[in-house]
């Protein structure tokens, strides 16, 4: 979900009534300033294409080399098995790219293609099958029999890939007060040239594009009891938003714990996180994911595996710390005009329309996190890191874990004023089908049906000032 509606930092609003005085309060935080923050201390004055890859404005100067290390592992490409290249070998054989960078385009959100000539790469499609049978602690969802969890559309020389992603766009006009026509791109995702047999019967295909990753450490630095406050599974208030708490699988663990990152906050730790994409997306194992993602019908995927392992991970724990590390500390941009007119009008129709109920403005990092300059840091991520169902219109029809199909993570909106001027191009929500923010609200539903329908009856100019305090975040 990229828009929603407000709540005040650590306060957990359990009555109707108590959401009122939040929608009252935000004016004030507004009027002092509050929600022009967007990372504290961390925060980097940056704008253009390198806007989302600068590290932490108050990082140590000794933690400089780290940084940068994991920035290489993180952008440059890796190779298959047997390489001289030892310390980035290890691709594949089947994989959906061969850099983390090719997805996170300079760090930011990848693109859904527009058309059928348009690559796929910072784009996969995650495969799952409806089914009666129960799901043990560490499954996620039932997966494919021939293709696994996730489509893999690309493969060393030797092999072929399992299937070549194609999409294809319903227009769906909308008319706004005042006359302004509105056209949206409903997707359908198809899988060509399979590769390894059919897909299941059942088979549910849900598109993913590639998530900014600016403040992904201070989003891991939020105490959990402050997300839990939030929390309204049952909405026990009556405002028709709830907001769950995902129960995902945690490698390191081997225990459920409350999901933070992903589409659908389907991982609990950024190191997880990363481990999984290196997995899932590059076909790499590491001491989290040891085994290939090869299917057991995959003979010839396996016996490559077979002849090129060696029994260590293809990643070495420590690079994969050094991956984190960078990840963790990829810092927010400030914001550019938060004084102008325009921009507060915006600010406080955002306000008002409840679009913060879910991208909750502001919280204070916890004081214990391992790294202690994110630590004790008033940030303004507009995001509550719960699941909301966002309607029809957004269901894919994938579960993940305690996510049903319509529902999604809110994602942080810190940064997203920037999309275009990193990544070239605006794609958003969870498939990219959203070419605009205005597109990207009109496509809420299901809790956010209230705030999406009130967008629409807005004067065109204030329709602009919401748009514009958007750009400026």
């Amino acid at each position: 979900m990229e828009l929603a509606t407000f709540k005040i930092d650590k306060l957990n609003f359990l009555s109707g009534r108590a959401r009122m005085v939040s929608a009252c309060l935000s004016v004030v935080l507004f009027v002092i300033g509050i929600t022009n923050l967007s990372a504290d201390d961390t925060r980097v004055r940056a704008t253009g294409h390198n806007a989302f890859s600068r590290p932490a404005a108050n990082m140590p100067i000794r933690q400089r080399l780290d940084f940068s290390v994991g920035n290489s592992f993180f952008r440059n490409p890796w190779v298959a098995s047997p390489s001289s290249t030892k310390a980035r070998d290890g691709l594949g054989p089947l994989f959906n790219t061969n850099a983390c960078q090719n997805c996170h385009v300079k760090d930011g959100r990848g693109h859904a293609p527009n058309s059928l000539d348009d690559n796929a790469v910072s784009l996969l499609v995650r495969l799952s099958i409806d089914s009666e049978q129960p799901l043990k602690p560490q499954q996620a969802n039932h997966t494919d029999p021939h293709y696994g969890g996730q489509l893999q559309d690309f493969s060393i020389p030797e092999l072929t890939p399992e299937g070549r992603v194609a999409i294809h766009y319903q227009p769906i006009p909308v008319t706004l007060a005042g006359g302004e026509v509105v056209t949206l791109r409903k997707p359908t995702v198809a899988i060509e040239q399979l590769a390894y047999g059919p897909l299941h019967p059942k088979i549910q295909l849900s598109a993913r594009i590639a998530p900014p990753m600016i403040g992904l450490g201070l989003l891991e630095a939020i105490d959990q009891q402050d997300i839990n406050s939030l929390a309204d599974p049952d909405d026990h208030d009556s405002d028709g938003i709830s907001g769950a708490i995902n129960q995902v699988w945690d490698h390191q663990s081997q225990s459920l714990r409350p999901g933070r990152f992903g589409w659908k906050a389907g991982q609990p730790t950024l190191q997880q996180q990363n481990a999984a994409a290196f997995n899932g997306d590059l076909g790499i194992t590491s001491a989290l994911f040891e085994k290939e993602n090869c299917q057991p019908q995959q003979t010839d995927c396996v016996e490559h595996a077979k002849q090129t392992s060696d029994g260590q991970p293809e990643i070495a724990p420590h690079l994969l710390d050094k991956v984190t590390f960078y990840s963790r500390n990829l810092a927010v941009p400030l914001r550019r005009n938060p004084q102008h007119p325009q921009v507060r009008q915006g600010e406080r129709l955002f306000a008002q329309l409840q679009c913060s109920s879910c991208h909750t403005p502001s919280y204070t990092t916890r004081s214990d996190y391992p790294l202690a300059w994110l630590a004790n840091q008033t940030i303004a991520p507009y995001t509550d890191l719960l699941l909301h169902d966002m309607g029809e219109g957004l269901t894919d029809g994938a579960s993940e874990f305690r996510a049903q199909k319509g529902e999604w993570r809110t994602p942080p909106l810190w940064g997203i004023g920037l999309t275009k001027a990193v990544s070239g191009v605006e794609s958003y929500l969870h498939d990219g089908r959203a070419q605009s923010l205005q597109q990207a609200i009109l496509w809420h539903g299901g809790e956010a049906q209230a705030s999406r329908d009130q967008y629409a009856q807005l004067a065109p100019e204030e329709r602009q000032a919401l748009i514009k305090f958007l750009e400026d975040l």
